[in-house]
């Protein structure tokens, strides 16, 4: 395990996490494995987090709003497009990421498991995938806006739906990477749900 050396005491504590739950998996990570990764000691993690375990859902957290701020970076770095434009970036970014991002996603995934046992990390995720929504929620209304449109239906609907194809396509990936469709597949199958189901 590499040690992480730049940055204060709290930065290098999170990369060193990061780096622990990569390899090991958060059931399996210790204390010392924290201080070794961070080149820390076993005090900074009391002092900056209060336990290993806060400091592990801390950087599972962490993986979570890195990948938000990727999703609402991508879709507003170029001029707005059309909103069909605007969904496939979002779509990139959601899908088109999973191998250059594996090592955090898997962070993600495991964090799953230990949520069932854990109140504490349970609840951390819970608010990362609100602060997620209501970051989706912004987008969508910030797309329509630049876009001179409404939006089509609820924006929390619709961005709780577009989670939910990402993670769940997230999974798939992570099991069968051949058979996941890429995100522009994605976009044509909701485009072609939307255009069946049309009332």
């Amino acid at each position: 395990m590499s040690r992480t050396t730049q940055g204060g005491y709290r930065d290098r504590l999170l990369a060193g996490a990061v780096a622990c739950l990569q390899e090991k998996g958060y059931a399996r990570t210790t204390a010392r494995d924290l201080v070794a990764a961070s080149g820390t000691n076993l005090a900074s993690i009391g002092y900056h987090f209060g336990g290993k375990d806060a400091l592990l859902n801390e950087a599972i957290a962490a993986c979570f709003e890195a990948w938000t701020r990727r999703v609402e970076e991508t879709i507003f770095s170029p001029a707005p497009g059309t909103p069909r434009e605007m969904l496939e970036r979002a779509m990139v970014a959601l899908v088109d990421v999973f191998e250059e991002l594996r090592p955090e996603l898997v962070v993600c995934v495991e964090g799953y498991p230990a949520a069932l046992r854990e109140s504490a990390l349970r609840e951390r995720m819970a608010a990362e995938y609100a602060r997620a929504r209501e970051a989706g929620v912004d987008m969508v209304r910030r797309a329509c806006a630049e876009l001179g449109i409404e939006p089509p239906i609820q924006p929390e609907a619709l961005v709780s739906v577009l989670i939910a194809v990402s993670d769940g396509l997230l999974l798939q990936w992570l099991l069968d990477p051949a058979s996941t469709p890429d995100s522009r597949q994605v976009v044509d199958a909701l485009a072609a749900l939307s255009s069946m189901f049309a009332l």
